[in-house]
């Protein structure tokens, strides 16, 4: 019998306040590479096992997580569980659609994800994709972001594909060398990297998506994919020319979680044996879809499932 494919995803799932009406909240769990985890099991419905590794604590909102990404179907038996930590929190605030955040996740027990190289090592060993965020690597400390490095650079020399979103977060880090420093080094691991333009203008000085694309051809990925918000998204491989697809335009309700959803709609459809094109189209539908909701997850309509 062949064995099933799968797809794990790393990173940190936190507690997500969105605004409900006079001055309520509603609260759901959500996170970059978890928003993606969360559409690649809709999407792969039963054809491939979707996975996600993290680390929670061991109070209340820590089971509340475990249980929820057991509900939507995710693979979790090697998440780990940190005493006397909790999960991170964030609140949307939205203004005309566009969103921006508040945080609170200093002591988040995701930030202990690699603490145990032992475990994530187990984790890596049976995916046949990987996948993880900027995000992920800036919640880590120095020394375990080295580890997970290593361990990432292993998974890799073994035939894993590696996928990354920079997803860049200045805030997050403690210097813009630390930051630039370690993207450029994930980036060198990475089979697939999926930028976004405004991230990579800022951190880098890009001046236009071609050249986002190129520097990570040249830091060593196979394949870029530039994200542009509602400009031209920007595609280019080793050994073949640049091709731009047009922005789908659609007035947003809440745009959180648009970039996770076009991942893995793009993700889903290259590793289903798309062509190019179908996968573009299909990443932009999927993340319509979620910025005509509040907050980062959505049910996905049958007609793109």
């Amino acid at each position: 019998m062949k064995t099933q494919k799968k797809v794990l995803c790393i990173g940190e799932c936190m507690v997500e306040l969105s605004p409900a009406h006079a001055g309520l909240w509603r609260q759901n769990f959500a996170g970059d590479t978890m928003n993606t985890a969360w559409y690649l099991r809709q999407l792969f419905n039963q054809t491939w096992q979707v996975d996600y590794f993290t680390a929670l604590g061991q109070d209340q909102l820590s089971d509340d997580i475990y249980a929820f990404l057991q509900r939507a179907g995710l693979g979790v038996d090697d998440i780990v569980r940190v005493a006397d930590r909790q999960p991170g929190l964030y609140a949307i605030h939205l203004q005309d659609g566009e969103r921006s955040f508040s945080y609170w996740r200093e002591n988040s027990a995701a930030r202990m994800l690699a603490a145990a190289p032992d475990v994530l090592s187990r984790a890596l060993t049976n995916p046949d994709v990987i996948y993880f965020s900027g995000i992920t690597l800036a919640i880590l400390p120095p020394k375990d972001r080295e580890t997970f490095f290593q361990l990432i650079g292993n998974a890799k020399e073994r035939g894993k594909q590696i996928i990354f979103d920079p997803n860049i977060r200045p805030k997050l880090w403690q210097t813009q060398d630390e930051m630039t420093q370690a993207v450029e080094k994930a980036a060198a691991l990475s089979n697939l990297a999926l930028p976004s333009f405004s991230d990579e203008q800022d951190a880098f000085g890009d001046l236009s998506p071609s050249e986002t694309a190129l520097r990570y051809l040249d830091l060593g990925c196979d394949e870029v994919v530039v994200k542009n918000a509602d400009a031209q998204i920007i595609h280019r491989a080793l050994n073949t020319d640049e091709t731009r697809f047009e922005p789908k335009k659609i007035k947003p309700i809440d745009t959180t979680g648009a970039g996770d959803s076009f991942n893995a709609g793009f993700i889903y459809a290259k590793y289903s044996g798309q062509s190019l094109a179908e996968a573009i189209a299909l990443a932009q539908n999927v993340a319509a879809c979620v910025i005509q909701t509040q907050g980062a997850i959505a049910e996905l309509p049958k007609s793109i499932i």
